[in-house]
């Protein structure tokens, strides 16, 4: 974290959106401290966004906030919660789950969990954007909903031995917790301490019963597990923010 933390930020970004970035050399699981800073970019120019649209009402500016966030990752998160919900509950065998997971195609499971994760975070947006409080709001989320990610892939297995979770490496304990270091001084700042800390232990609770199902059905995590996490903290967090 130390040695080249500019580098481990341009690792993140390249990583987690599809920002114009200069090309760099992968940092892999050692820039994982960095993967909330990604997710403050992202929320960062989602939320400007949204505040732009504001005058085009609440629902609408959402739906812009919504979009701007699937540009800018390349819908990578959501397409992860597409899998997941597919895989965890389309096969009966491990083997089976992860060919599903790895199948680009879209079943009802993966459907609903999308249209239903979709709409909370929308209805959250939207009363953000309501209340004049998207921006900071979007960026609490943005990192804070990405540390999950980062303790699923330092605390589990990868279950495929394979694909980009195994490619990007399972990141050490101390960068996990620089990771939350980051996450909660970000949000702090955006939304204060009070609403950081309950923001936080919501964003866990959906995650730690997916690590437990995961765990259990498909035996770790996939970079789709990782994603499906990103998605249901940052519907945790939103939520926990309207006023």
């Amino acid at each position: 974290m130390l040695r080249d933390p500019l580098g481990h930020v341009l690792a993140a970004l390249g990583l987690l959106t599809r920002l114009p970035l200069p090309r760099h050399r992968p940092a892999g699981a050692g820039a994982a401290w960095a993967w909330p800073l990604a997710g403050v970019a992202v929320g960062g120019i989602a939320g400007a966004a949204g505040w732009f649209a504001s005058g085009l009402g609440a629902g609408v500016a959402a739906v812009v906030v919504l979009g701007v966030q699937a540009m800018l990752t390349g819908a990578m998160h959501e397409d992860g919660l597409a899998d997941t919900a597919d895989g965890l509950w389309g096969g009966w065998t491990r083997e089976r789950r992860l060919e599903i997971m790895k199948d680009s195609h879209i079943g009802s499971y993966g459907a609903l969990a999308l249209v239903l994760v979709t709409l909370a975070r929308w209805s959250a947006l939207a009363a953000l954007i309501g209340a004049g409080g998207v921006i900071p709001g979007v960026i609490a989320a943005g990192a804070l909903s990405r540390v999950p990610m980062v303790f699923l892939s330092a605390l589990m297995p990868n279950a495929r031995g394979g694909g980009l979770s195994q490619t990007v490496g399972r990141p050490g304990m101390a960068t996990a917790l620089g990771a939350l270091a980051g996450a909660l001084a970000v949000a702090s700042l955006a939304i204060g301490p009070a609403a950081t800390l309950v923001s936080a232990l919501a964003a866990a609770l959906p995650c730690l019963a997916l690590a437990v199902l995961a765990r259990a059905k498909i035996g770790g995590q996939t970079g789709d597990i990782l994603g499906a996490s990103q998605q249901l903290a940052e519907a945790a967090v939103l939520s926990m923010l309207v006023p």
